[in-house]
């Protein structure tokens, strides 16, 4: 990448000559990042929806080149120079931009030269991310719902006759010898495990939850308290929090939940974590990402999740054939764990209105948890 951050005195930080105050306005209102890049890489105009895509101002990103925030290796300038020699548009699907700045998977990019300004290109961005994102979060609510099906079953026909078993056994252990009085207490055990499997297996029943504004970082504060006191006592953690953001619309205690079960599955993944590397660490991050809306209910309302919540840890990444299987219940690579976690983690953001994700690469694992906020006006989203 390169060092410096901004283009010579030459780079005018500002539209080009061909686009006029009509055409500024037109493209200031497509709701795709639209970039004009000059001959020598300077960037040279970027419409309103770059802003969030790039995460930057318009202001600082016409006065940079695309150098200091791409790499040089970037797909992006492949696909630039082949607009440039061929001099006609150039379409290019799954294009993955990286950098310390940014991360955008499955981009599709549109080039095309300005004809007026010789060697500029003009560079559309869809990123169908979110859609993705959306279409997996219709798969975890699908898993969840028939979770809570099998839940209310067990619930009704497995718990009443456990306490027949757990009030039996219990009789028997006060009326036996020595030598089958262990037997007795056994059955209590095993009795009391199922009931607690079923009890967990409950929350995914459709209760509604009740909700108000929450500080969002007063709970990841007691969550990286619990940790560092249990499971992640020899943990670092980092945390990067956005001060300004607005209060999460929702609850408490099952945010607390999801959040706890999100650091203690990160802190699981980096007991691998390889000797000799990095040390091991966890970092809780938020920010706000406005762009991703949900529509809610039968009356069509559309929700806006602009609160970004982050769990990275720098593990060794997620097999890529568990992946996509990641939120189905009973699914699990531990070797005592009830593949419950992430399911539940899923529904209870689901009941929240909001979206979970999971990008992971080996050395890297982030999840994303995008939620609604309390508006001024309403008070509620």
């Amino acid at each position: 990448m390169s060092e410096g951050r901004f283009p010579p005195s030459g780079h005018k930080p500002c539209a080009p000559d061909n686009i006029t105050g009509n055409g500024r306005v037109v493209l200031d209102s497509m709701a795709l990042p639209v970039m004009v890049v000059r001959a020598d890489n300077a960037i040279g105009y970027v419409n309103s929806a770059a802003e969030p895509f790039f995460g930057m101002s318009r202001g600082h990103l016409v006065m940079m080149r695309l150098t200091d925030i791409l790499p040089a290796d970037s797909p992006l300038f492949l696909l630039m120079e082949q607009v440039r020699a061929q001099d006609h548009t150039v379409v290019e699907h799954e294009v993955m931009l990286e950098s310390p700045r940014l991360r955008h998977e499955g981009v599709t990019v549109q080039g095309a030269p300005v004809m007026e300004e010789p060697g500029a290109v003009v560079l559309t961005f869809h990123d169908f991310s979110a859609v993705r994102v959306l279409d997996r979060q219709l798969t975890f609510r699908s898993a969840a719902r028939s979770v809570a099906g099998m839940a209310a079953i067990l619930a009704h026909e497995v718990k009443n006759p456990l306490s027949g078993i757990r009030g039996a056994a219990q009789l028997l252990e006060t009326s036996v010898g020595e030598s089958d009085r262990e037997l007795a207490v056994l059955i209590q055990d095993e009795v009391n495990r199922i009931r607690d499997l079923v009890d967990r297996m409950d929350m995914f029943s459709d209760r509604p939850i009740e909700r108000r504004p929450v500080n969002i970082h007063r709970v990841l504060e007691h969550v990286r308290r619990l940790a560092q006191q249990g499971f992640a006592a020899d943990i670092r953690f980092e945390e990067v929090y956005d001060p300004s953001l607005p209060p999460v619309w929702g609850n408490r205690d099952q945010l607390v939940q999801v959040l706890l079960n999100l650091v203690k599955n990160a802190a699981e993944a980096l007991d691998s974590h390889p000797e000799g590397g990095e040390p091991a660490q966890i970092t809780l991050t938020t920010s706000y990402r406005p762009g991703i809306w949900v529509s809610t209910g039968g009356a069509g309302q559309r929700v806006q999740l602009p609160l970004l919540v982050s769990v990275r840890d720098n593990g060794p990444g997620i097999p890529e054939n568990i992946r996509p299987h990641l939120f189905e219940p009973f699914l699990t690579t531990k070797a005592t764990g009830s593949g419950l976690g992430l399911a539940l983690a899923g529904k209870i953001v689901g009941d929240h209105g909001g979206v979970i994700e999971v990008e992971s690469q080996p050395g890297r694992t982030d999840v994303l948890l995008h939620l609604p906020v309390v508006t001024e006006e309403r008070g509620v989203p």
